[in-house]
């Protein structure tokens, strides 16, 4: 399964997931952007859009909700060891109420994974950033990530999160 993200105005958008009502496009939006995700076992009618491989999923993107997208830059060599990491995890996020859906995205045109989960609002999603289970999956536990020579080769830049609104018909 493939996933490719496009940015752009909120009209601009709206137009073009009017025009391909036939696809899974989910158009989402904050107070600086608005982007359209597309996820396709196939290719994109997006012209440039960021391209991603879903190395993992879980649940079904919905067409409302809440989405945060946790960022990652990770070097060539540190690729295989951070989607071991992420194949490999408790699973816990999957039985938090009010979550809907989780993409590992590997870039295929940048060096910055997605981590994706969807969330029924931003209250769920942060309740479980106030779980215990969240605590648990960010815990500290593998001391091999507090060294700052393996995390040079592994991490090609800061992480950062960005968090949208599944923006509906009723949103316009």
């Amino acid at each position: 399964m493939n996933v490719f993200i496009t940015t752009g105005t909120r009209e601009f958008l709206q137009k073009v997931k009017e025009k391909h009502a036939d696809k899974k496009l989910y158009f989402m939006g904050n107070a600086e952007h608005a982007l359209l995700l597309h996820e396709t076992p196939g290719k994109t009618i997006f012209s440039s859009p960021r391209k991603f491989e879903v190395v993992d999923g879980r649940g079904e993107l919905k067409e409302d909700g809440y989405v945060v997208m946790n960022n990652i830059p990770v070097t060539e060599e540190g690729r295989p060891g951070f989607e071991f990491r992420f194949k490999n995890r408790a699973g816990l996020i999957e039985k938090e109420p009010g979550f809907t859906a989780l993409r590992i995205l590997r870039p295929l045109n940048s060096d910055t994974y997605v981590i994706l989960t969807m969330w029924v609002d931003q209250r769920a999603f942060t309740n479980w950033k106030n779980s215990n289970s969240f605590q648990s999956a960010h815990s500290k536990n593998d001391k091999s990530l507090d060294n700052p020579d393996l995390n040079k080769k592994i991490f090609s830049g800061p992480a950062y999160v960005t968090q949208y609104s599944l923006i509906t018909e009723e949103d316009q």
